[in-house]
């Protein structure tokens, strides 16, 4: 029956002239197509579908098709697969590109929730086959691509453990290490057309959609996970993620100190003031801190001239960001960049007007709201120890005004004590400077 019903609607639609297929030619065609398929006729199917004579039927109607030919690919049984395969291989060569994208990608939102990861592995390669036949006019269909596809792999199960990324028991290594291959080629468009313009056009949409990839990346997933130091085992696809992140961006023309400053830069009369800020989110631009100057990814590409107080000023909205938060990740992460950069100060050497700035202030609140509040007690200890780092870095003079400020708006006892404990530590220290001895008179 099923069999009988899409021939009849497919030679319906051979005596329609000139592809003026109306709504319903193309609802009996899925309906049909559909059936035959869950029923295992894929080879009758096969066998119309690649038909001359229903050429210009395929390529209109055709991408209706993909949801249930996903269907059978994703279960991989062995008694249709290979004609699916097969059909699935003709569509993508026959079937409007800018259609396949919507189907492929409306396949991609209604994956089944246990299905994501494998949904995302079969669909990534045809998606990007597809894309890369639109043309010069593919920015957009790539940035929906993009979104839609990030936003499935970030409801994936961040890995806890080092074991849990090596079996990619939630899939998400697998999903990161196919979108790194999926914008390569038009990563590649991009770094063409700088190298043909010899400059970097802010208004190149190819250009856009991949920074905003990338921006959308690093805070999810990334700013989730928790990436192992390279020794801990041979590849870690999430770090392997992370890098080609950064590389990305470097590619396409971004500068990472400029990245870095941000912060500091948009105080500034800056035209596109609202623009800048949704273009270089600042959750994103924490976690590119904490890649570069926790896990040193990229750091090759960074340079080394900038001095450790002007890293410092740039961090410290990162890390107040980071601190501000309550997840237990996001405060680690953010002691894990305030100790890396600090520990690259010098001691005692903090100016005094470093506190008129409202992060330097903001901080410490955010420390002592850690250390008094989180219930994870190495997390506490370790915004003690960073605490205490940050007081060792201001000289004679900031850390008069540092105590000052602390007292006042403190209403711990613990922290009072800590800060008095301080105190008393640098009264001693200033006796038992020497002072040089004057010979008596004679």
């Amino acid at each position: 029956m099923a069999l009988e019903r899409f021939s009849d609607v497919v030679q319906s639609c051979q005596l329609v002239q000139d592809e003026s297929y109306s709504p319903a030619d193309f609802d009996l065609f899925h309906a049909a197509g559909k059936s035959c398929i869950e029923q295992g006729h894929s080879a009758h199917v096969l066998s119309v579908i690649i038909d001359e004579r229903n050429k210009n039927i395929v390529r209109c109607m055709g991408w209706n098709l993909l949801e249930p030919l996903v269907k059978v690919l994703l279960k991989k049984e062995e008694k249709n697969l290979h004609h699916c395969q097969a059909i699935f291989s003709h569509l993508l060569q026959v079937c409007s590109p800018k259609e396949l994208v919507v189907g492929l990608l409306e396949q991609v939102e209604e994956a089944d929730p246990d299905a994501v990861a494998e949904t995302i592995a079969l669909l990534l390669t045809p998606l990007q086959t597809v894309l890369l036949k639109l043309g010069k006019k593919k920015a957009s269909t790539l940035g929906m691509a993009l979104s839609t596809v990030l936003s499935q792999v970030t409801k994936l199960p961040v890995p806890q453990s080092r074991e849990q990324e090596e079996d990619d028991v939630f899939g998400l290594c697998r999903c990161c290490t196919a979108l790194s291959r999926f914008i390569q080629p038009f990563v590649e468009e991009v770094k063409e057309n700088i190298k043909e313009r010899r400059t970097i056009s802010r208004d190149d949409e190819l250009r856009v959609e991949i920074l905003k990839f990338c921006m959308k990346s690093l805070s999810e997933p990334l700013l989730d996970v928790q990436l192992k130091d390279p020794g801990t085992f041979e590849t870690s696809p999430l770090r392997d993620f992370a890098t080609d992140t950064l590389v990305t961006l470097c590619s396409i023309g971004e500068s990472l100190p400029d990245l870095l400053s941000h912060n500091l830069l948009r105080k500034r009369d800056v035209p596109g003031f609202l623009e800048e800020e949704v273009r270089y989110p600042k959750e994103s631009l924490a976690s590119l801190a904490h890649l570069l100057f926790v896990h040193h990814i990229a750091m090759d590409m960074f340079p080394a001239v900038l001095s450790p107080v002007f890293v410092l000023q740039c961090n410290m909205e990162h890390v107040e960001l980071l601190l501000g938060r309550t997840e237990e990740s996001w405060l680690q992460k953010g002691l894990e960049l305030y100790e890396k950069t600090l520990v690259r100060v010098e001691d005692s050497s903090l100016p005094c007007d470093l506190l008129d700035l409202k992060s330097f202030l903001n901080v410490p609140q955010n420390l002592i709201k850690v250390m008094t509040l989180c219930p994870v007690q190495n997390v506490r200890t370790k915004g003690l120890s960073v605490f205490q780092l940050s007081i060792d870095k201001f000289n004679t003079e900031a850390k008069y005004k540092f105590f000052r400020c602390m007292l006042k708006t403190s209403d711990h006892a613990g922290v009072e004590g800590f800060i008095i404990k301080n105190i008393k530590n640098q009264l001693d220290l200033a006796l038992k400077v020497q002072r040089p001895v004057r010979p008596l008179c004679k």
